[in-house]
């Protein structure tokens, strides 16, 4: 029998708001209001929420043993005895058909990205997540996706600067949240692969070098889109943008940044710097 508070807990629906990432292309094009394009970037959001959980389950699966090592991902279900691996596998493929199934409701390129994301998602769990390096960069590519996910579902273009931020700081995001993992295990550290590989100045390097790109990238799609009268709510927009980055590196630097979405429920002094940012940005788009 399956239990479904057990089957919730592992679809971790906490994470769900990393999801939101798909708004980031129609708000940032200011077309989000268009009811043919928010259609679409609802039914992303949703496609992504159900495949990103049935990866969530395949991963808790395979990392089960592992898991049972770790102060805190020994209570996820699985780990814990508490949702069967069949049961969990089972769902996991019910999910990925849910979640492709609303993908075929959009446009063809979003439903190829969703695929590709299942498969990139599924190898990093069952394969390549105790690579150095190229852990890295799957986990960025997965918040990469997410960002673009929105404008292909609404067949909106995207900018190359966007491309620049959204992968640039997804790298960011990855580093930090390696980087507090080794401080939350601390000797624990070696029970996980993907972790033993880096040492903490090789962290900060990777997410210096990420921060840098992703402001110098914001600035320019900044810059580029700002009107060449009235208030330019685009340029205004970077101070915000920087204080957000600067914040969240506070909790890098302290090593709390493992979940990067327990920062966003939080940090409320981060959440209104994000609300700021929205807003400026929003008044930018709408050419207020």
């Amino acid at each position: 029998m399956i239990h479904g508070g057990a089957v919730l807990r592992s679809m971790r629906p906490k994470q769900w708001t990393k999801n939101l990432l798909v708004v980031a292309a129609p708000l940032a094009a200011g077309d989000l209001g268009d009811p043919d394009v928010l259609g679409p970037t609802v039914l992303a959001f949703l496609s992504f929420c159900a495949v990103s959980s049935g990866t969530y389950l395949v991963n808790d699966c395979a990392d089960r043993e592992a898991d049972r090592l770790h102060p805190r991902k020994r209570t996820r279900p699985i780990a814990a005895g508490e949702l069967g691996v069949r049961a969990a596998l089972v769902v996991a493929v019910l999910l990925f058909a849910v979640g492709l199934a609303l993908a075929a409701l959009t446009d063809p390129g979003f439903v190829v990205l969703l695929v590709s994301y299942v498969v990139l998602t599924l190898s990093y769990s069952l394969w390549l997540k105790h690579e150095p390096v190229i852990d890295l960069a799957l986990v960025a590519a997965g918040f990469l996706m997410r960002a673009v996910a929105g404008g292909l579902a609404a067949s909106i273009p995207i900018s190359d600067w966007f491309l620049m931020v959204a992968g640039f700081g997804s790298l960011f995001i990855v580093a930090g949240k390696r980087y507090s993992e080794k401080h939350t295990l601390g000797s624990e550290a070696g029970t996980r692969r993907s972790l033993t590989g880096y040492t903490d100045s090789y962290l900060r390097f990777v997410w210096s070098i990420a921060a840098a790109v992703t402001v110098t990238a914001y600035c320019l799609w900044a810059f580029e889109n700002a009107p060449p009268t009235g208030i330019p709510w685009h340029t205004l927009s970077i101070l915000p943008f920087v204080v957000g980055l600067l914040r969240y590196a506070v909790d890098v630097d302290a090593g709390q940044a493992a979940e990067p979405e327990d920062i966003v429920w939080g940090d409320r002094v981060l959440q209104g710097i994000g609300v700021v940012w929205v807003v400026v940005l929003t008044l930018g788009v709408l050419g207020v």
